[in-house]
């Protein structure tokens, strides 16, 4: 029998059901193994008796026959996340020991289908960063290369999910947080369409850009998860989309014949690694094995996705990070004049370096004299890239390349340069503008034995045909079956 840590989110859920193990049993086994493997800086909180409590409810239900799909199945959710039982901290000294009075929707989702939770995830400062090294407490260590970084916002995430400290994670993906962690680590992430998940306690950065998802080690894992997490919910968030909650894993194992799969000629330009590049070519002459037919595409105005990302996201993260000025919760300063120097030490002392380069951009941007020539202008700009997208569309029905532009790269390797961290983001940050679905899978190996991620985009709606996709690129490969060396 394969151990616990080896089996995939489905496995184990089918191993409880017949009850061949407890969920006491896999809870224990999965705690020890966090803190077995602390090092990596996976975990921000965790609460053995929260999580075997859970356990021992799921036991009883399991007992009972309920057939909730993830009944026993730990899961631990990215630090973004608030919840009841953990502290919510997104990652930041201004929320230090935070405890949310109610649980994020998708946290609640997930408990109702029966999944344990294990705790929360390190993660880039409110969800600002391409490394896991914005972290107020400590960065995140790609279990592949402890000397790396795992990529981010969630980083953690994907950490524990590749050093097999949980089946499954959460995460949110506001330009790329899911896609380039997953690539980085060696795992599957879905981002999917903008408003499929509920954004109903989920840390805000950047509103019209945030989403939830799910990160786990295969396409058919993410699908089950993902089916769980998503539905409408009207009254907590309205971005929220007016779309009943489906069976997401529907299509796994349909023929790839006749696929038409977009291959975007700016995604192969000279800032793609030579090593990625390969990996991907691989890939992609894969797909054409399994019946699938490669389609030359444009999408000409990837390049500006990242100046237009760089304006909208700070933009609305400045006005979304106001809230946290001392007064109703989180960090206060202890010493302090009056009312407005509480504000400026408490934020000065709360927020980190990157939270307050955004902040001062996004107020910059949105500001009286700037806000036409700047703000209003990526707007039109993110439209056109939506357009691209759909134009493209009309030629194809997927659209596949790298994740990332390189594999990742040494802890501290570009600390001093927020502009290279930015320029990682470049095949993730169009999708995202678009709020189109998306997702990574490993597809092969690069420099140093580190993982490569292949992206997959799918027009609006069509989550479950890029897992399919997904999953029968992994039913012809082990690349998702591989994890690091000493887990």
């Amino acid at each position: 029998m394969s151990a616990l840590h080896d089996l995939a989110v489905a496995e184990l859920a089918r191993r409880l059901r017949t009850r061949d193990v407890s969920a006491v049993e896999v809870a224990r086994h999965f705690l020890a193994r966090g803190q077995a493997f602390d090092a990596l800086g996976a975990y921000l909180a965790t609460d053995e008796e929260v999580t075997l409590g859970q356990a021992r409810a799921a036991d009883v239900r399991l007992a009972a026959g309920d057939p909730a799909p993830l009944l026993g199945v730990p899961v631990a959710h990215k630090d973004i996340f608030v919840t009841r039982e953990f502290p919510s901290t997104a990652g930041s000294r201004m929320l230090a020991d935070y405890r949310s009075p109610f649980d994020a929707t998708v946290v609640r989702l997930l408990a109702e289908a029966g999944a344990v939770s294990l705790g929360k995830l390190n993660c880039d400062e409110f969800a600002m960063g391409s490394s896991n090294e914005n972290s107020a407490f400590r960065p995140a260590r790609n279990p592949w290369d402890t000397s790396r970084i795992p990529g981010g916002s969630s980083g953690g995430s994907a950490v524990a999910v590749a050093a097999r400290l949980a089946p499954a994670a959460t995460g949110t993906d506001t330009g790329g947080s899911i896609r380039q962690p997953a690539s980085f680590c060696g795992i599957t992430g879905i981002k999917p369409t903008y408003g499929r998940a509920s954004r109903h306690g989920m840390i805000a950065f950047a509103s019209s850009l945030d989403q939830a998802g799910p990160m786990a080690r295969s396409a058919e894992d993410c699908a089950l998860l993902l089916s769980a997490m998503c539905g409408p919910d009207p009254d907590r968030d309205s971005t929220s989309l007016d779309m009943p909650a489906e069976d997401f894993g529907r299509q796994l194992g349909d023929s790839l014949d006749g696929l038409r799969i977009g291959v975007p000629r700016e995604f192969f330009g000279p800032g793609l690694a030579d090593d990625v590049r390969a990996a991907i070519d691989a890939a992609l002459k894969q797909y054409e094995k399994l019946g699938a037919t490669l389609v030359d595409i444009s999408l000409p105005r990837t390049e500006l996705s990242i100046p237009v990302y760089y304006i909208i996201a700070p933009a609305e993260a400045s006005s979304n990070l106001s809230r946290f000025d001392g007064v109703k919760f989180g960090h206060r300063a202890r010493q302090y004049d009056d009312l407005v120097d509480m504000y400026r030490r408490t934020r000065a002392e709360g927020f980190g370096d990157e939270v307050k380069r955004r902040i001062m951009i996004g107020t910059y941007v949105l500001s009286h004299g700037y806000y036409d020539a700047y703000y209003l202008q990526a707007q039109k700009i993110r439209r056109m890239i939506a357009d691209d997208f759909q134009q493209a569309f009309r030629a194809c029905d997927l659209i596949a390349g790298p994740a990332a532009p390189s594999v990742a790269w040494k802890l501290g390797a570009k600390a001093d340069d927020p502009v290279a961290n930015y320029l990682a983001d470049i095949f993730t940050l169009p999708g995202s503008l678009a709020g189109l679905p998306g997702m990574s899978l490993p597809c092969g190996f690069g420099e140093a034995g580190m993982p490569v991620g292949l992206q997959l985009l799918g027009n609006y709606f069509q989550e479950a045909r890029l897992l399919n996709a997904a999953h029968r690129f992994q039913q012809a490969t082990d690349f998702h079956l591989r994890k690091p060396e000493g887990v």
